[in-house]
């Protein structure tokens, strides 16, 4: 794997892991949401500028992103 591709892999499980204990879910529950409303292919796409940011910052950026799948 290239570092690219692993800092991502990396950033991925700090997201998944940090939105998990934030929002007192199960992992399958926090995978399952995740996933459904495609928040990791965001999370993928968008590395190069999210990983920049708090960690307060990347949930509330991913609870934006929740809520604008589930309006759609």
């Amino acid at each position: 794997m290239d570092k690219k591709r692993q800092d991502i892999a990396f950033f991925l499980a700090f997201c998944i892991e940090q939105y998990m204990n934030e929002k007192e879910l199960s992992h399958e529950e926090t995978m399952s949401l995740l996933t459904e409303c495609g928040a990791l292919d965001y999370l993928a796409e968008h590395f190069e500028i999210l990983h920049t940011q708090s960690r307060q910052w990347i949930i509330e950026d991913i609870d934006e992103y929740i809520k604008e799948r589930k309006e759609k």
